[in-house]
C-alpha cells in the first residue's frame, strides 16, 4: 500500500494492544542509491538485531510468540517482495497478536530502523509527508492548457485544454490598420482561452484540494492571466515554472521536484524565524526538551517544531501518559515513570495524538541553538 497522507499516520498512533508489543521496521530501498546487495545486507541486519532482541526481552511467553511471528511475516514479505519492488522506501507495521499487518511504500528513503515498543515507530512518516505537497501544475500557453497533479514524487496527468487561436498573420493595408485589426482579433482569441482555462483551473482546484500551484505561462501573458485567476487559487500560487503544455511529464516533475525543494528550504528558515522571534519577545511559544515537554502535557502546543532525527531519552507516565525528560515520579499522578529511548519520538506521536501540527526542520538551522526542539503556543506563557 502506498504512503498517502496523514490519515494513514493517525491510523497507526491510535492502535491499541492491550500491553502486546509491536513491530515497526523501516528500510531504505532507494534502488537509485543502493544496489540490490546492500538492501538485502540492510535487511539482513536488521532481522537479526530484531531476533537477538526477542531472544533478550524478559516478557511472558505469548508476548514472545507474538514477535516472533512478526519477525516471520517481515521476512517473508521482503523475501517474496523487495526483488521486484520499486519504492525509495518501505515501512511495515505488524502486531500478530491482534492480526495486525500494514506494509507502507516510501517515496524517500527512511534511515534503516526496527523498533519494538508498545506503539507503532511513525516518526518517520510525518518527516517524510513533510517533504511534498499536494500540487497542482498548470501549464498554459496562447493556445494549449495543461494541468497535473504531483505529489510525493510522482506526477498525473489531470487534464487538458486546446482553443482554436488564430495565428498570428501580418497583413498589409493603410498605415498598418489591417494587421492592428487582425492583432486584436487575436487577442480576443487568446483572452477567450485564458478565461476558459482559469474556469477549468478552479474545477480542479475544488475537486482535489490542493495545497499549491505552481503555473508556467509566458511572462507577457502572466499580467492578462494573473486577474482571471479565482482568489481561492491565487492564494495558493507558490512559483513559477518554465515548463510549457507541451513539455514530456518527466520533464514537467523535475521542474515541479526542484521548486518544490527550494520552497520546502525556504519555509523551514520561516518556521525556524518566526519561532525564535516569538521566543525573544516573550510571545506564545517556547524551547528546549523540558519545557517544550510542560507544554505538551499541558495540552498547550499548537506546533511541535523538532530538528530531523533529533533524538533524547526521557521518561514517560504509565498512567497518564504524561512525558517527562527526567522525573522518575509522575508530579501529576505519583506512578513511577518508565524508560523511553526516545522522548522525542513520543512527544511526536503525542502531537499527532493532540490534532497538533509537526514540523520537522531538515537542515541545521537556529534552533539547534535552542535545544533543537520547540513549540507555538495557544497561550501566552
Amino acid at each position: 500500500m502506498k504512503f498517502t497522507g496523514r490519515a494513514q499516520i493517525e491510523s497507526l498512533t491510535q492502535f491499541k494492544t492491550e500491553n502486546f508489543p509491536v513491530t515497526s521496521l523501516y528500510l531504505d530501498t532507494d534502488k537509485s542509491r543502493l544496489l540490490k546487495k546492500e538492501i538485502s545486507v540492510s535487511l539482513k541486519q536488521l532481522l537479526n538485531e530484531g531476533k537477538a532482541r526477542l531472544e533478550a526481552m524478559d516478557v511472558a511467553r505469548e508476548k514472545k510468540e507474538s514477535l516472533a511471528l512478526d519477525l516471520e511475516k517481515i521476512s517473508a514479505f521482503c523475501a517474496q517482495n523487495l526483488g521486484t519492488f520499486n519504492h525509495a522506501g518501505l515501512a511495515l507495521f505488524a502486531c500478530s497478536r491482534k492480526g495486525f499487518w500494514l506494509p507502507l511504500f516510501l517515496p524517500h528513503g527512511p534511515r534503516n530502523r526496527f523498533v519494538v515498543d508498545q506503539n507503532f515507530y511513525v516518526r518517520p512518516l510525518p518527516a517524510i509527508l513533510d517533504k511534498y505537497r499536494r500540487v497542482c501544475v498548470f501549464l498554459i500557453s496562447r493556445r494549449e492548457a495543461r494541468w497535473y497533479e504531483v505529489f510525493m514524487g510522482e506526477i498525473t496527468p489531470l487534464g487538458s485544454l486546446t482553443s482554436n487561436v488564430p495565428s498570428r498573420v501580418k497583413k498589409g493595408g493603410y498605415e498598418g490598420n489591417e494587421s492592428k485589426r487582425i492583432e486584436r482579433h487575436i487577442e480576443a482569441h487568446v483572452l477567450e482561452h485564458f478565461k476558459k482555462a482559469s474556469r477549468m483551473m478552479f474545477d480542479i482546484f475544488k475537486k482535489n484540494h490542493f495545497e499549491s500551484l505552481f503555473l508556467g505561462c509566458e511572462d507577457n501573458s502572466y499580467p492578462v492571466l494573473e486577474p482571471l485567476l479565482h482568489a481561492y487559487v491565487k492564494d495558493r500560487l507558490k512559483g513559477r515554472m518554465k515548463a510549457k503544455p507541451a513539455d514530456s511529464a518527466a520533464a514537467v516533475l523535475k521542474e515541479a521536484g526542484e521548486l518544490e525543494s527550494v520552497l520546502k528550504t525556504d519555509e523551514a528558515s520561516e518556521v525556524v524565524r518566526k519561532l525564535i522571534a516569538e521566543l525573544e519577545r516573550g510571545g506564545r511559544a517556547c524551547s528546549g526538551v523540558r519545557e517544550t515537554l510542560h507544554r505538551l502535557n499541558q495540552f498547550e502546543v499548537q506546533t511541535l517544531v523538532v530538528t530531523h532525527n533529533y533524538s533524547k531519552e526521557g521518561r514517560a507516565c504509565p498512567n497518564c501518559k504524561f512525558l517527562y525528560l527526567e522525573d522518575e515520579i509522575c508530579p501529576v499522578c505519583r506512578r513511577k515513570t518508565g524508560h523511553v529511548a526516545d522522548v522525542i519520538d513520543e512527544a511526536i506521536e503525542a502531537a499527532l495524538k493532540h490534532k497538533c501540527a509537526v514540523k520537522q526542520i531538515d537542515a541545521t538551522t537556529r534552533l539547534d541553538r535552542y535545544g533543537s526542539v520547540g513549540a507555538f503556543l495557544k497561550y501566552k506563557m
